[in-house]
């Protein structure tokens, strides 16, 4: 299996080299480089690996997730509430509704076998959808109307949806006597009760992160850890009671970002490190998962299902962000935004024909085709769109990430020592600042447009004083002043 992580590495760090010099998403090569790797055509992975693929799929997911939810600020989740709950389920019936219409004719299948099909199909993938909007909001695109925001949400509630819906149309055919209302109230239960199993231990590493000051490793750990756990005991009390624990998991970031954003923010930037790591094990395993000769079978039929569903999705999803301050535009960034199937596809497709259904072999071709067609091409659509059509702020936020990654700046409670003096501080307070024409005049040369900065404010760390009393000191950090770390490096307690 160490061979096979190895191949793993390194063709998928060469696919996305590729793909991104020839301008599209790295994460398309890297689903290439699966295919490619996978049991179905070269057979570069090994059995044991493709048995822990699921596992390892998985902990990536939630490693983006994680990052997602200390990206979630609570007046941007009451800004795209709304629209966000529409989404999560309106795309998703329009798509089963037209592959309930259409899939019986062309693929020679019952309805019922239809409605199973739509409902596998109408899951969009956060496994392609999380890291872009991630991205966006890193870069500050679309921002100021929370569209990153409201569609991480909609994805993620939207495949609780699906799988539901799934569930009760598996559970029909199999002649199991299913209560619809009762299947579907497990959709608000399961949210619900997924926001719950995730806010308490959120809250609880909260209280443990501000009682002893761990190295940041630790604590992006600690809480890796728990989002794990969090997604066993869904496993272990889903036969009586449903817990959507992957909104579980962004409501442990959410939670620490609203009681102590600087704790969160740099739990978050060690995320990010994790993810470089994670992103190819997820995407590299997803290709692995499509059986092309599989999709093969699917033909030309199977291609317009597809079709005609994503394009009744489209239409659902359009017509969910009436109401809302989007324009035509930034509406359609959300249709192709929500265009991607990969991660519940790969996970649930296959489920059919192991429950004996009779058309399971043209489902699961069906459904590893539409990770063929559309997580490619939603992906470059959501960059190419995304560049264009989502607005820049003015002065975003994200500039004032760039300072801190470029400048290892600390954060507020963290302790330094001086590498001149030797004497130990403690940071006590921060703020963003814009430098007005003058001050960045005087930072960087002529160049008059506003300029971020940092301004720390240091307390000298000694016994018997309260921060805030004693000496103190301020300095101010801009992309144009040195490292942090020229004068001073951040200590850790154990």
């Amino acid at each position: 299996m160490a061979l096979s992580l190895a191949i793993i590495l390194l063709l998928g760090l060469g696919a996305d080299y590729l793909f991104r010099r020839v301008k599209l998403p790295g994460l398309v090569g890297m689903l290439f480089a699966g295919v490619l790797a996978g049991p179905y055509v070269l057979g570069l992975l090994s059995p044991e690996m493709m048995e822990v693929s699921g596992d390892f799929r998985k902990i990536a997911l939630i490693v983006i997730l994680l990052r997602a939810g200390f990206e979630l600020h609570r007046d941007t989740l009451n800004r795209v509430g709304r629209a966000a709950l529409t989404m999560s389920a309106v795309p998703a019936i329009f798509e089963i509704l037209a592959v309930v219409l259409v899939a019986p004719p062309l693929l020679g299948i019952s309805y019922l076998e239809a409605a199973i099909l739509g409902s596998i199909l109408a899951a969009v993938s956060p496994a392609v959808v999380v890291p872009l909007m991630i991205d966006f909001m890193d870069k500050g695109r679309g921002t100021r109307k929370g569209i990153p925001t409201l569609l991480l949400g909609a994805s993620s509630v939207d495949d609780v949806f699906v799988i539901v819906v799934f569930t009760v149309f598996l559970g029909m055919y199999g002649g199991q006597d299913v209560n619809l209302l009762a299947k579907l109230g497990e959709i608000p239960l399961s949210i619900a009760l997924g926001i719950v199993v995730g806010i308490i231990p959120g809250y609880l590493l909260l209280r443990l992160f501000q009682k002893y000051d761990w190295r940041p490793p630790r604590r992006t750990l600690v809480v890796l850890g728990t989002a794990i756990m969090l997604t066993w005991f869904e496993d272990v009390t889903k036969q009586w009671v449903p817990i959507a624990s992957l909104i579980g998991v962004m409501a442990i970031g959410f939670i620490i970002l609203e009681k102590a954003e600087p704790i969160a923010h740099i739990i978050s930037q060690k995320l990010k490190k994790v993810w470089v790591f994670a992103e190819l094990l997820l995407f590299v395993l997803v290709g692995a998962q499509v059986n092309i000769h599989v999709a093969w079978k699917a033909g030309l039929a199977g291609t317009l299902v597809i079709l005609v569903g994503l394009v009744s999705r489209s239409i659902g999803t359009y017509l969910s962000l009436l109401g809302t301050p989007l324009d035509w535009k930034e509406r359609l960034f959300c249709v192709v935004a929500y265009v991607p199937k990969a991660t519940v596809q790969a996970a649930i497709g296959a489920i059919p024909l192991a429950a004996g259904v009779a058309s399971g072999e043209i489902i699961l071709a069906v459904a590893v085709l539409s990770i063929l067609l559309t997580a490619p091409l939603g992906a470059i659509g959501i960059i190419f769109l995304g560049e264009r059509i989502l607005d820049r702020e003015e002065r975003p936020v994200y500039r004032f990430q760039q300072i801190r990654e470029k400048l290892s700046l600390p954060r507020v409670g963290e302790r330094v020592r001086s590498k001149q003096s030797g004497t130990v501080w403690k940071i006590i307070e921060e703020k963003e600042i814009w430098l007005n024409n003058m001050d960045a005049q005087e930072a960087r040369g002529r160049d008059l447009s506003p300029l971020p900065a940092i301004s720390l404010r240091f307390w000298r760390d000694e016994p018997n004083l309260e921060p805030g009393t004693g000496k103190t000191m301020s300095h101010r950090y801009s992309p144009v002043d040195p490292s942090f770390h020229d004068h001073w490096e951040i200590l850790y307690d154990a």
